[in-house]
């Protein structure tokens, strides 16, 4: 009997553009991955990374039931086995030497799991350790801090009107690579071009010619972690012209020591430092206090930097006194189907905690109920109390993704116990005794919880799974669930109410919770009695999606009721402008070159060096070096050359370019496939080196945020360096 061919839509959530897709399956066999002209959102837009679905589904290496690790040897198990092996091992070690002795790693691809967004959170407080870590202070924890302190609630992400404005700056960040981040925008590149063609300005600051850059209006060089000086340059020439507050006037506290602050950073004393002009800074103050609409947009560049607080800061300080603050073409907030910053019917997100405990190394404050990810290591190799013996990976690479990755795989080989809920055997996960591995993002169904919350237009739809699941296959979630229900079974008993609680929900699962929590949003039957609402079943009929209108002004009645009146200047914020003034004078870095990251349209996390053809094409981990920096080392283009920096040295290829800012290096993230045990067939022959081998986990912001942007290293010949050796 001949198979029938279908098509599923579904939305790609392989970053976070969330563009709808096209999925031709025959049977089990996944056929083709097309972009889908009639999403409601995304309008037939894809980037080649939605291929990687297939390719990932198909993937020869991508482990599908789980494995035991015996020395060097990888052997297969049952679910059953697993289970009672990682749960038995996760209790005594936690009854032997206190909660806090088992820790957890949550990587960036859990914001993309409707699954594992509403059952993580159960599993976390049946384990009930405070060394929770993640990817966020590897990324956003800069901004989810600044929201929390300014509005009230980690989560109210100030998203550009991009559709709307008239002037766009963008600081640190590259959309054109990314696809936008905490903007999700599919289509960027029109959309960003569509500004300049209704007669407005596009200019981005970075220290490299970037590909966003070259098709904006006009790109300027800055010196990487420099940032929030510009910013204050930009502050002073703003509030000098007079503020305007706009309708949110009789919304905000702590004008008054904006002002003041304002004073004392004239970009003529900031210029020599971040190689800005005065006179462009005043410029840029101009264009953007005339443009009818216009909005600051400032991302990883500007977050992961040893200031990146000050940096999410000082762009909503200077949106909300032009007036671009939560107004159309300006700075907003999104309004999601299902509203995670409202705790109606017990889905939503905490509006955030800050320092209610600390780290036991370092004493460095947890944000969120999470403590920084760069404390993990030394946590793990520092004996005493609450030292860390067992992590739990979810999801996550952090040897790869987090500061001195070197010294986090020593520490992870020292562990007594370790469990990844991976589908690879990758740099981290080659660590672990245990792997379960769940199925891949195309098998299991799909909502984006907390990606809507970044959109930048207000939309819903839902995926369910494009064919049954087999036998013997368990989605994330479903992991999740069995492990929170026997820790509760080990610890209180079946008849507890921890444990009924918990095999309530695993009963329940996603799509009951899915649909009410669509019910109790703001497009649903509890908003509007005369209307059918938004709920599950609607959307199941409208698999392209629904488009729920723009963005809309929200503010005041967004602000938590608890939280008072905007606050323009936090006194943690305030007070970090000493550090900031302390750590800047004009550059003597002696000859050290500072060194940023860098994104490919083509990846994303790095198990997506695994496809073969994402990874076609020239050599993408290479060092991109000016020329005048390159001649004055003695390395022409494709010499090998060593980077070093306080933690670690690599060799890589140098590729010289222009599009460099003299006195900058660049390394793409993600690489660093040759180490022993990884079994990732396409990635290991195309290794690279890891940036992360170079970045310092004692170099953060005041948030815990790592800095991996203005990395202070020194490049040479790599022969040079051989023959010293």
């Amino acid at each position: 009997m001949a198979r029938k061919r279908i098509t599923h839509y579904r939305t790609c959530n392989l970053c976070e553009s969330m563009c709808g897709v096209e999925v031709e399956i025959e049977g089990k066999e996944v056929l083709s991955v097309r972009g889908d002209k009639n999403d409601v959102f995304s309008r037939g837009h894809i980037c080649p990374k939605a291929t990687a679905l297939k390719d990932l589904y198909d993937d020869p290496d991508r482990l599908k039931q789980p494995m035991r690790r015996s020395g060097d040897r990888w052997d297969p198990i049952s679910w059953e086995e697993a289970f009672e092996e990682v749960v038995a091992r996760i209790h005594r070690i936690q009854e032997d030497h206190g909660r806090n002795s088992v820790g957890v790693y949550l990587g960036n691809p859990n914001a993309h799991n409707f699954g594992t967004m509403v059952f993580g959170p159960p599993f976390l407080r049946a384990l009930g350790s405070k060394n929770r870590f993640s990817a966020t202070s590897c990324d956003q924890l800069p901004l989810m801090m600044t929201s929390y302190f300014m509005f009230g609630h980690q989560l109210l992400f100030p998203v550009p009107d991009v559709d709307r404005t008239d002037f766009m700056m963008i600081l640190g960040a590259n959309p054109l690579a990314s696809n936008g981040s905490i903007m999700a925008g599919p289509g960027i590149k029109k959309r960003l071009e569509g500004i300049s063609e209704r007669g407005g300005k596009v200019v981005v600051i970075d220290p490299r010619r970037t590909e966003t850059a070259r098709i904006a209006d006009e790109h300027v060089f800055i010196r990487p972690g420099t940032d929030a000086l510009f910013l204050l340059g930009l502050l002073h020439e703003v509030c000098a012209a007079g503020v305007d507050l706009g309708r949110l006037a009789g919304s905000v506290k702590n004008l008054d020591r904006i002002l003041e602050i304002a004073k004392g950073y004239p970009p003529t004393q900031t210029e020599a430092i971040t190689g800005i002009p005065a006179e462009t800074v005043k410029r840029f103050a101009r264009e953007l206090r005339q443009a009818p609409k216009g909005v600051l947009y400032g991302r990883m560049g500007a977050s992961t930097q040893e200031f990146g607080s000050l940096c999410m800061w000082l762009i909503n300080v200077i949106n909300a006194v032009t007036g671009n603050l939560d107004e159309p073409g300006g700075s907003m907030f999104s309004t999601p189907a299902i509203d995670v910053l409202n705790a109606a019917g017990g889905f939503g997100a905490g509006r955030g905690s800050f320092g209610r405990w600390r780290s036991r190394v370092r004493g460095l404050p947890e944000f969120g109920g999470e403590l920084p990810s760069a404390v993990i290591a030394e946590e793990i190799l520092t004996e005493g109390e609450g030292q860390i013996r067992a992590m739990i990976m979810l999801a996550g690479n952090p040897v790869l993704s987090t500061p001195n990755g070197r010294q986090l795989d020593s520490a992870f080989a020292s562990l007594d116990f370790c469990v990844s809920i991976d589908f690879f055997i990758n740099e981290t996960s080659r660590h672990a005794d245990i792997i379960l591995p769940p199925v891949s993002p195309i098998e299991r169904s799909h909502y984006d919880l907390a990606l809507y919350l970044t959109a930048v237009r207000n939309v819903a739809k839902y995926s369910p799974p494009p064919f049954p699941q087999e036998d013997g296959r368990l989605d994330d979630w479903e992991i999740l669930t069995e492990l929170t229900c026997r820790l509760a079974a080990q610890r209180h008993g079946k008849l507890s109410k921890q444990y009924l609680t918990a095999v309530a929900s695993k009963k329940a699962g996603p799509e009951r919770v899915l649909d009410l929590g669509l019910r109790l949003g703001p497009y649903g039957k509890r908003f509007n009695p005369l209307s059918p609402g938004l709920s599950l079943a609607k959307l199941r009929k409208n698999p392209q999606g629904f488009d729920l209108g723009p963005l809309q002004s929200t503010f005041p009645d967004r602000i938590p009721e608890a939280h008072g009146p905007i606050d323009l200047a936090p006194d943690l914020l305030v007070e970090d402008l000493d550090r900031l003034q302390a750590r800047y004078a004009p550059n003597t870095d002696g000859g050290q070159l500072l060194l940023i990251g860098r994104r490919h349209l083509r990846s994303n996390n790095s198990w997506m060096h695994n496809a073969a053809r994402l990874m076609k094409g020239k050599e993408r981990c290479t060092l991109m070096i000016h020329p005048d920096d390159a001649a004055r080392i003695g390395v022409s283009d494709g010499d090998k050359v060593s980077i070093s920096s306080r933690v670690g040295q690599v060799s890589a290829p140098a590729e010289v370019t222009d599009d460099m800012m003299p006195g900058v290096v660049s390394l793409p993230h993600g690489f660093g496939h040759g180490r022993d045990g990884v079994q990732l067939r396409v990635a290991t022959r195309h290794s690279g080196v890891s940036v992360n081998d170079l970045t310092d986990e004692q170099s953060l912001d005041v948030s815990g945020n790592a800095a991996f942007s203005g990395v202070p290293v020194k490049v040479a010949p790599a022969a040079q360096v051989a023959a010293a050796e």
